[in-house]
């Protein structure tokens, strides 16, 4: 069994590698770019003006109730945010600077910014090209925005199966379910004791009560579970970042200094490269806020919408809420309180559970390394640290019993953001096979997500590098869809502008 896992993890992690080239990272950073270039830069012109809308909402003041849709437009954004607000902010970003060291982040940065014209275009594309479902309800997403925007009809045909085949097997093996699953269980072993069996039965329960009552349900419960998570979560890195107030300059300035240069404090980043940090940045910036996949353009459609625009400016909120804000949070925490220095990157390897470095394999660690252990407590025969255990320890190394705040967390982000893709991909298959298949899916979405969360040790990164395969092979017939479309939502874009359609709405 070993022998088929160290196999299938080099499979994997090479795929996930070529899926994530240079190709990828210009494709999808080439995508927001060329998005930004057709609406003018909408995510600066515009922002004050869509964080308006998002206050608006939260208030119950958008005054949308009459327009035709499910949901509230805020409700939808809530969607959207419990699918990206999830582990990809706490254990993805640790990963990222686990792998690609502390330059890693920028990158995240970087396409985030362009991320949230690809956003927008994505929010006012799904509301302008949704169709009414055999139930009723709302349903729109790239399936149907390739199907119906794209002039080529044999061409938007094939695009948007593509899409809808693409997209429901991401939600059942990829950033939605088994990584969410995996992440939760870690920090409630790591910090509890939990036994993953105990977390994975719990996990599949209570994902389970929700997503049978379909998007207005899962709406309902996103909408006030994501503001309260985000708050936990912001208020225990306060803590730290109070504390540790001193080092934030320090912190950024490593960031930008290690984004473009493979040495960092205390010597050179073992094992990576400035390739490896954008790659690195770029992919777990995605897995985070999810710009270009689609998916936030499947939860705008079930808005009660006015107009396209108005509901793009609320998606392209979502990336600036997740990359900007919250994975800043986790980069300053890990960066500040050191235990980036215990990482892979830094020369510190993972090692296989029950294994532990040898003596010699410890003396010949970077000096930056046993310092950083020393003045942390850290045992180094237990090798490096990545993923969720990462913000655990920098957590705990300020704040007494601070994991614990990490374990909600974990638990909270993960479980908004199942319930969120659980919603997608029956969503992306129901356009294949309609309403039939909305019980099956569930009953494969669940016993994947208990797969995913009884995986541990060294092979956990299985887990996350099927999942960033499983989003670069859904990105691209979005993507392409979007690069299609530019045109169509620059001018409608320009238009609703120059006549003034969003004044009654603010």
């Amino acid at each position: 069994m070993t022998a088929f896992l160290e196999w299938l993890l080099k499979f994997v992690e090479s795929t996930a590698d070529f899926m994530w080239g240079n190709w990828m990272i210009a494709l999808l950073v080439g995508t927001g770019i060329l998005l930004t270039f057709t609406t003018r830069g909408i995510q600066v012109r515009k922002f004050l003006l869509s964080m308006r809308f998002v206050f608006k909402g939260a208030l119950g003041r958008d005054r949308t109730e009459k327009e035709q849709g499910d949901i509230s437009p805020f409700a939808a954004l809530m969607t959207a945010l419990a699918a990206t607000v999830g582990n990809g902010n706490i254990a993805g970003v640790a990963t990222a600077i686990a792998t690609g060291g502390p330059g890693a982040p920028f990158w995240m940065w970087v396409s985030a910014f362009f991320g949230m014209a690809t956003k927008y275009a994505e929010g006012f594309l799904g509301v302008k090209f949704r169709k009414v479902a055999e139930d009723g309800s709302m349903a729109g997403g790239p399936m149907y925005y390739a199907r119906y925007g794209i002039k080529n009809q044999t061409f938007a045909k094939i695009l948007g199966m593509t899409f809808a085949v693409c997209g429901g097997v991401t939600a059942l093996l990829g950033t939605g379910n088994m990584m969410q699953s995996n992440s939760m269980a870690l920090a409630f072993k790591s910090q509890f004791g939990v036994p993953t069996l105990v977390s994975a039965i719990v996990i599949t329960f209570l994902v389970g009560l929700v997503i049978i009552g379909g998007i207005k349900r899962i709406g309902a419960v996103s909408e006030k579970l994501v503001p309260s998570m985000i708050v936990l979560y912001f208020l225990g890195a306060m803590v730290i970042l109070i504390i540790k107030v001193d080092q934030i300059a320090s912190a950024f300035a490593l960031v930008f200094k290690s984004a473009f240069s493979i040495q960092a404090a205390g010597g050179a980043l073992i094992g990576t490269s400035v390739q490896k940090a954008i790659s690195l940045g770029v992919r777990r910036g995605v897995l985070s806020n999810e710009a270009g996949l689609g998916s936030a353009a499947i939860a705008q459609a079930a808005a009660k919408s006015p107009d396209p625009g108005y509901n793009g400016l609320l998606a392209m909120t979502g990336t600036f809420i997740d990359s900007l804000f919250v994975n800043t949070i986790t980069t300053l925490t890990i960066i500040v309180t050191g235990v980036w220095k215990l990482t892979p990157a830094a020369g510190l390897p993972l090692i296989e559970p029950g294994s532990v470095l040898s003596p010699d394999q410890i003396a010949s660690l970077p000096a930056h390394v046993q310092q950083m252990a020393s003045q942390l407590g850290h045992n180094l025969a237990n090798g490096g640290l990545s993923s969720t255990a990462l913000t655990v320890a920098a957590f705990n190394s300020v704040i007494p019993y601070g994991g614990m705040i990490i374990a909600f967390a974990s638990f909270l982000f993960g479980y908004s953001t199942l319930i969120a893709w659980a919603y997608y991909g029956e969503q992306c298959l129901g356009y294949i096979w309609g309403e039939k298949i909305n019980m099956p899916y569930r009953i494969v979405f669940i016993t994947l997500l208990f797969i995913g969360a009884l995986m541990t040790g060294k092979y956990l990164n299985i887990v996350w590098y099927i999942g960033d395969t499983f989003n670069a092979i859904m990105a691209l017939p979005n993507l392409i869809a979007l690069i299609a479309l530019s045109g169509t939502v620059g001018k409608i874009t320009m238009d609703y502008y120059k006549n003034r359609k969003f004044e009654v709405y603010k």
